[in-house]
């Protein structure tokens, strides 16, 4: 294994939860994963050594998340909201209590628009700086502010006073 497969394979975990933010769904962003891989894998080339491997991997994500939206609507298909959530097991309470918080963060992260969605996630859940997530998105600094304010006070507003 390379040093390029190594580090790929340690920025999975942070990778899918890019993923599952953008596609709401657990199957949908394993797919996303694995095509977003693919293409980093048969481009690793193109990666200049000394940059943020992880930004360059949200950017291939975002980029095949669009192609297959782009695909979807072409074909007349929706996307699925996942009204499980991620399926945790349930032995105990604090386990419990913890299923049903989560399932009301990702409902109120689905809630949100996908542009808003999308800067919560790399900002507040994956920890890039706003300069980090304005280059990455190709949007101004402000465009970045604005919607992770809206954003917050959007799942504030849906999560009551435990935001």
């Amino acid at each position: 294994m390379t040093g390029f497969e190594r580090d790929l394979l340690d920025l999975l975990p942070r990778l899918r939860r890019f993923a599952r933010s953008l596609t709401l769904d657990v199957a949908d962003a394993d797919d996303l994963c694995q095509i977003a891989l693919e293409r980093a894998l048969k481009a690793e080339d193109q990666w200049a050594e000394g940059t943020r491997l992880d930004s360059w991997m949200y950017r291939i994500i975002r980029n095949c998340w669009i192609d297959e939206l782009r695909s979807r609507r072409r074909r007349g298909k929706t996307v699925p909201v996942d009204a499980d959530g991620l399926g945790l097991p349930d032995a105990g309470d604090r386990q419990m209590e913890a299923r049903v918080e989560l399932n009301n963060v990702d409902r109120a992260m689905a809630a949100l628009p996908p542009e808003q969605r999308e800067v919560i996630a790399l900002v507040l859940v994956e920890g890039l700086a706003y300069r980090e997530a304005a280059e990455l998105l190709d949007l101004p600094m402000g465009t970045i502010t604005s919607r992770l304010v809206r954003g917050r006070q959007a799942l504030m507003d849906h999560l009551g006073e435990r935001a």
